[in-house]
């Protein structure tokens, strides 16, 4: 029986954020859930989908973000408790429905999570997403701690049912990722079958309804406002005139820092977690007995503009700071060394930062920058793609998209010239290849593909456009970790009640003229293939198939099988030079193989000038 559902309240365990969230749903008795994988998200979908296959819960790895939140919201309007989870970004994609359901709303609990990402570990940008809650009326709670999440899932369904809308939960990495100890509550048995009643004028959102429907959503939001004024997510603690109102996991910070600063008697701090709408009167009272507040959040002033406002509003002339360039950023993530430092500084505190570690005796750390992992099958692609286009004498542009094969920009591989978000390859393949003389090739994950690449194919073809887009099919979501798409065969997952889409099927359908496959491992006939294509005037596909080397070892599809540098060779270093496998290394001068990372995928050995790569001997 899978951890997450063990039946005994009371017990403490140990969880990832992720998996107290994911269980403080199934306590919540959610029945229905969606998701497009995506860092800091994903444990959430991996967690819930391994638990429907031994509970009653519905769940589905959608084809994006914009069908995940469409088909939640139509379950949540069934009467379901409805749970659909996405990385911050991945709230663009579904931003189009999901302005419009605010108005419409839902008749079964439904909550939205949307993990942010402060310093970008994994993500093209560090968009702050409380401003979604704020234009589109949404209630919104934040955790701050891991063991707070797994609670604050199972109130937000409640807060959904109470106001009939969809209500956002908003995480960071740093309570997607910490490990916490969290106490197990009562399983909660989940209604798994709905009925949708017709109620045209709220679900049928044409201009004349949609306005009515305008007036409703802002008095949900009315009455949305005076619950936060009491929600037991916002709270005062601490007695004094110095005044601190934070969220998020700067809460622990802000809290921490007071006590190391022997301030305990002179501060109170003000806990946002019910954000929106902000609590106007708890934060209006809490002005009132300061005589100096600085506010502590992460990403963008949200906050820090409305208590600003709300004390115009009251007619409380004290000093409020936030971002500034003498305190808080608007960048990165916060620490606690950081929030002290600045609480110290702002309110006149004398403090001296404890002296740090004398490093000076010990080397440079050795930089590692992210690579492609050893047999990856983009690097053989990108390799053959280069050589291709070389031999041709092109200049070539290169779009790529967001996944593992985003890492080709580095070098020596060099191809990835222009990326925005995920799908973006292709169209922009259609813009640079009209705008520029130059040969055009771009690149794009099988899932990426389906997640929002088929559409700007489409596009590509209707208006005649010239360019090669190349679809590196590796069989699987590999970047998130492992999450099935609609191209994955899920027979080698044990599971037959799922149907396939076959990408070259596909594409042909859509009316591209020239589709090639290469097996990238098969070096010099997949260049030959990559020619062809390349010198095609207009649409020219190549689907390059090979699954990923760590999805195939993890389902005994690959084993290893190791190569070795021979005495033949005469230090070229084409290999690594050329292509940059992270089992390579230098040791006296020659060029060598790290048996323990070895796949044996013979890339290498198929580029030596001397033939000098050979596999190892047992």
């Amino acid at each position: 029986m899978h951890k997450l559902l063990n039946d005994s309240p009371g017990e403490k365990i140990m969880l990832l954020g992720n998996e107290a969230i994911a269980r403080g749903a199934i306590e919540a008795g959610v029945a229905f859930a969606t998701t497009y994988p995506g860092t800091p998200s994903s444990e959430i979908s991996l967690n819930l989908f391994q638990m429907s296959q031994e509970s009653d819960l519905y769940f589905e790895y959608s084809t994006n973000e914009k069908v995940a939140l469409e088909v939640a919201a139509a379950a949540a309007n069934s009467g379901l408790r409805t749970f659909c989870m996405m990385k911050h970004v991945g709230v663009n994609v579904a931003a189009d429905p999901l302005m419009t359901l605010a108005y419409v709303g839902v008749t079964g609990g439904m909550v939205i999570l949307s993990a942010d990402d402060p310093a970008m570990f994994s993500s093209q940008n560090e968009q702050d997403n409380r401003y979604y809650a704020k234009f589109g009326g949404f209630p919104m709670l934040e955790p701050s701690s891991v063991a707070e999440a797994k609670e604050m899932i199972k109130e937000a369904f409640e807060l959904s049912e109470a106001l009939g809308q969809p209500v956002l939960l908003r995480t960071t990495t740093r309570i997607n990722h910490s490990n916490a100890f969290v106490t197990l509550g009562n399983i909660q048995k989940p209604h798994t079958k709905g009925r949708f009643i017709r109620d045209p004028y709220r679900c049928v959102t044409v201009p004349n309804v949609s306005r009515g429907l305008h007036v409703k959503l802002l008095e949900k939001l009315e009455k949305a406002g005076q619950l936060a004024e009491s929600s037991k997510f916002n709270f005062v603690q601490g007695k004094g005139k110095f005044g601190i109102i934070t969220n998020g996991v700067s809460f622990h910070y802000a809290e921490d820092a007071v006590k190391d600063l022997g301030m305990e008697d002179q501060t109170r701090i003000l806990r946002i977690g019910f954000s929106n709408p902000l609590p106007e009167h708890l934060i209006k009272s809490f002005l009132a007995e300061c005589d100096k507040v600085l506010v502590i959040e992460e990403g963008e002033p949200f906050m820090e503009e409305a208590v600003k406002a709300f004390g115009q509003e009251a007619s409380i002339v004290i000093p409020i700071k936030g971002k500034s360039k003498e305190l808080f950023s608007r960048l990165f993530e916060y620490d606690p060394a950081m929030v002290r430092k600045n609480i110290a500084q702002y309110f006149g505190i004398a403090y001296t930062p404890a002296p740090g570690m004398d490093t000076s005796d010990v080397p440079e750390i050795a930089m590692r920058p992210p690579n492609l992992c050893s047999g990856c099958s983009h690097r053989a692609t990108f390799y053959e793609i280069k050589r291709a286009a070389k031999e041709m004498e092109m200049d070539i542009i290169c779009p790529t998209d967001i996944g593992c094969y985003t890492l080709g920009f580095l070098p020596p591989l060099n191809m990835g010239d222009f990326v925005i978000c995920m799908g973006s390859s292709v169209s922009t393949a259609c813009g640079f290849g009209q705008a520029t003389d130059q040969k055009v090739v771009s690149f794009i994950g099988d899932s990426t593909f389906f997640h929002s690449g088929i559409t700007g194919l489409v596009n590509a073809v209707f208006n005649r456009h010239n360019f090669t887009l190349v679809i590196l099919e590796n069989d699987i979501t590999a970047m998130t970790g492992h999450q099935p798409h609609p191209g994955v065969d899920m027979n080698r997952f044990g599971l037959d009640t799922y149907g396939r889409v076959n990408i070259e099927t596909l594409v042909r359908a859509l009316g591209v003229e020239h589709v090639s496959i290469v097996k990238p491992f098969k070096v010099q006939k997949s260049i030959e293939v990559i020619k062809e294509a390349l010198a095609f005037k207009g649409v020219s596909v190549i689907i390059s198939q090979e699954p990923c080397i760590l999805f195939a070892k993890s389902i005994k599809l690959k084993t290893a099988r190791p190569f070795m540098v021979s005495d033949k060779c005469t230090d070229h270093k084409d290999c690594i030079n050329g292509i940059a496998c992270p089992s390579f290394y230098i040791e006296d001068g020659r060029v060598k193989i790290d048996a323990d990372t070895c796949v044996g995928c013979a890339l290498c050995a198929q580029i030596c000038p001397e033939n000098a790569i050979r596999p190892l001997k047992k």
